[in-house]
């Protein structure tokens, strides 16, 4: 099987956006055993007969052979290690299963990143890794139908709010400016590959008569852990491929960490 790489377009779309979808990455075969294995879990530990919306599962990657095949199975992990580089990116001890069961009347208010607390602490800087790995494992073709809502450019904003803070106030709620959110859409084996800075959020499922399931993966630099605070403020300091100077991708990581510079003015965020 020939190795599937990442064009420039797509490339210049994730240090733009924060995200890019890559589709029909998982195989047929992988998804159709993940899919058989998500049956087992939920079967036996169903959600309530009257629980709507979201439903999570967290599993130890190291338990589920058919949860991580889809990411560490080739092309998927290849494909993430273009982004940060080859050899750089650890496998993820851990897996989510991810479902949004209909009817869920909702919308979300505004996003937040992964932190594990919603205001700031003062504590040292937990939580943070280098990117999400999503394996879509249903069709979300239609908005409101489960799809995970993004926010684009965000990560580059959330950056200019923490240099021009401090990394201290590290949360799950910046205030930051917002730009208009999208939805995910997609097909079952797509992959979406999206930066830890990025505002995201879960959305409602009224539109669609089906379970939404996905697989996500929080994925960490091998050197993550010893510069968190410098990585909220540099986005690109675990991307050596986006910002490695002599490199097609140098001007464009110049122009981005202006870009974000200039986008720093804070403003109250709505929560969800």
């Amino acid at each position: 099987m020939v190795d599937r790489v990442l064009s420039d377009g797509q490339i210049k779309e994730f240090a733009e956006r924060g995200f890019v979808l890559v589709p029909q990455v998982v195989q047929d075969d992988v998804l159709a055993q993940a899919a058989g294995r998500i049956d087992e879990i939920v079967a036996a530990d169903p959600p309530a007969t009257d629980k709507r919306g979201n439903h999570f599962y967290f599993l130890p990657t190291k338990d589920e052979p058919a949860l991580r095949a889809p990411l560490t199975r080739r092309p998927a992990f290849g494909l993430a290690e273009e982004l940060a580089g080859a050899g750089t990116l650890k496998y993820p001890w851990q897996v989510q299963v991810a479902l949004n069961i209909p009817p869920y009347s909702y919308r979300p208010g505004g996003p937040h990143i992964d932190a594990a607390d919603s205001e700031p602490t003062g504590e040292p800087i937990r939580g943070t890794f280098t990117l999400l790995a999503g394996i879509l494992m249903t069709d979300q073709l239609t908005e409101n139908s489960g799809n995970l809502w993004v926010w684009p450019g965000t990560h580059l904003t959330h950056a200019a709010y923490f240099r021009d803070h401090g990394p201290h106030l590290h949360c799950a709620y910046p205030p930051i400016d917002l730009p208009e959110p999208e939805q995910i859409k997609g097909r079952a084996g797509d992959l979406l590959l999206a930066h830890y800075l990025l505002g995201h959020n879960i959305g409602g499922n009224y539109e669609s008569e089906q379970t939404r399931r996905a697989l996500y993966f929080r994925i960490s630099a091998r050197d993550h852990a010893s510069h968190r605070s410098e990585f909220l403020q540099d986005p690109w300091l675990d991307y050596e491929p986006i910002r490695r100077p002599g490199q097609r991708h140098r001007p464009l990581h110049r122009r981005l960490i202006e870009h974000s510079k200039g986008r720093a003015d804070a403003s109250h965020l709505k929560t969800a």
